[in-house]
């Protein structure tokens, strides 16, 4: 009977299967094979509670199998018990040192952890023993990307790529490394490949969305954008509304149009300067953006702005804000600029005036959220800027809500960078605060995409392969007129960045024009 149930599970036909193990366990309780197949066979079927406890009962009438132990370890990381999956990983590693698979499934957890480093030795152990392991190659890339490391994460890839010729996913990671690297024609060409080979991979026409726009191709760049919402990062955020989704295909006028945020402060602050047009065409437009956004854009005039949360009226269509360029076909050359779209509450900046020193004023934003996938990229640390607040002609104020330890302590060694970060409520304040001084200098946030919007000089700060809305090659953007763009000229590279920031400020000229010469 047991040689039938193995034959049934490895056939597929698990209900068979099933049924001769409970049989078996019927007659004798504590056969390791049976509960260790019946374990595996819940497991197949996502039934997690029964895997682990047929698991569990192999592993007591047998203690010394390593695949049980790992299959163990396995059923628990799916279930997320990751610390529990590790240790059972690592007893089954005391059994069998050398065995590749469960050093990968080791690495896999870790990588689910965030241990990436970890993670990364244990897929080379690995490949030490299995080099053409692909999900070892593929998951390392993974790890090494997360670790910014993303030439050698390229070459992972390419090794697994050798391995696997053509896989889409393995080219779609090819794709997205190429465009960390800023070379988004190249990671075209892979993308392009990966939907050769599986069309509707929605991952692939993602990233190759994202390629498009960073080359200014608006076109192909909105469509395949949409994709988003069929992409694991994405899917779980999209709302389901009875009333149906426009994307200009439909007349507005005397429509009732609810539009939502759906990513960050900045795409909130970037996109909302389409609700105006809305209106212009003769809808009731609705905006639900973040609570923190709320005091601020409540002051669009004829829009109606709620905070996320709060009961939604009555309406007849919606469109989620980061497809409002789709729905208003928008190229490079028709992007709505009429700036400033955005004004700070007339009591608010009566309230920071008496907080600011008198003179030229400078505002600086260094870091966004320490959880954002590019934040080792994007933010710079403090002290890498003190250079800067020794510019006799400005005053410095600091806009950084988030203050991390080590920039906090930096900053009490800069006595002419005042702080007032720390005093800051939300976006309405951070808005009186920049519309009282000459410049904004900030990272890509939020506060860029604000300075921008209320017409301030502003220059942006931006790694060497910034996101697609900065596009490339460009001191300029079409989406803030005031705006200018200092880009690393490679990969990690802010220390010029960071002397031409110097010679610009001490310009007067640079902040009255808020421009940066070329």
């Amino acid at each position: 009977m047991q040689r039938k149930a193995y034959a049934s599970f490895y056939k597929g036909e698990l209900d068979k299967a099933e049924r001769l193990c409970a049989g078996i366990l019927e007659h004798w309780p504590d056969n390791f094979d049976a509960l260790h197949m019946l374990g595996m066979l819940h497991f197949q079927r996502h039934r997690l509670a029964e895997a682990l406890r047929c698991l569990a009962a192999a592993l007591k009438a047998n203690p010394g199998s390593p695949d049980a132990m790992s299959n163990l370890g396995l059923a628990l990381h799916t279930a997320g018990h990751y610390d529990q999956a590790i240790a059972s990983y690592r007893n089954a590693l005391q059994l069998a040192p050398d065995h590749p698979e469960f050093l990968y499934n080791l690495g896999n957890t870790y990588l689910e952890l965030g241990r990436f480093t970890d993670a990364v030795s244990s897929y080379q152990a690995a490949l030490a023993r299995k080099p053409d392991h692909a999900g070892a190659l593929v998951n390392r890339g993974n790890a090494l990307l997360r670790l910014n490391e993303p030439l050698e994460a390229l070459s992972s890839y390419d090794a697994a790529q050798a391995v696997m010729p053509r896989h889409p996913q393995i080219l779609t990671n090819r794709g997205h490394t190429l465009r960390r690297l800023d070379q988004p024609a190249k990671a075209l060409a892979d993308l392009e490949a990966a939907l050769a080979a599986a069309p509707d991979f929605a991952e692939a026409h993602f990233e190759a969305a994202m390629a498009h726009l960073t080359l200014g191709d608006f076109d192909a760049g909105w469509k395949a954008y949409e994709w988003r919402w069929k992409t694991r990062t994405f899917a779980r955020q999209r709302r389901s509304f009875p009333a149906p989704l426009w994307l200009g295909d439909a007349p507005v006028a005397g429509k009732t149009m609810l539009l939502h945020a759906e990513q960050g402060f900045g795409d909130t602050i970037q996109f909302i300067r389409y609700a105006p047009l809305l209106a212009n065409l003769g809808a009731s437009v609705i905006c639900e953006v973040q609570a923190e956004l709320q005091p601020l854009l409540s002051h669009l005039d004829g829009i109606s702005v709620i905070a996320a949360g709060e009961t939604l009226p009555v309406f007849d269509l919606h469109c989620p804000l980061l497809s409002l360029p789709l729905a208003f076909k928008t190229e490079v050359g028709s992007i709505p600029a009429s700036i400033p779209y955005l004004a700070a509450p007339a009591a608010r900046r009566d309230h920071w005036q008496t907080r600011l020193p008198q003179g030229r004023r400078a505002g600086f934003v260094w870091s966004g959220s320490s959880t954002h996938k590019n934040d080792a990229n994007r933010s710079i640390p403090l002290a890498r800027l003190a250079r800067l607040f020794e510019t006799p002609a400005l005053h410095c104020v600091s806009l950084q809500t988030e203050l991390r330890g080590p920039d906090r302590d930096v900053l009490g060694d800069l006595p002419s960078l005042v702080h007032l970060g720390d005093e800051i409520g939300d976006f309405a304040d951070t808005a009186a605060i920049i519309s009282l001084l000459d410049v904004v200098i900030s990272v890509d946030t939020a506060v860029a995409h604000l300075a921008g919007a209320l017409g301030k000089p502003v220059m942006i700060l931006l790694p060497h392969a910034a996101d697609f809305r900065w596009m490339r090659d460009r001191a300029d953007t079409p989406w803030y007129p005031t705006a200018r763009l200092l880009r690393q000229p490679a990969f990690g590279d802010w220390d010029s960045v960071i002397d031409r920031l110097r010679d610009e400020l001490q310009s007067p000229a640079a902040i009255d024009d808020g421009a940066l010469s070329d």
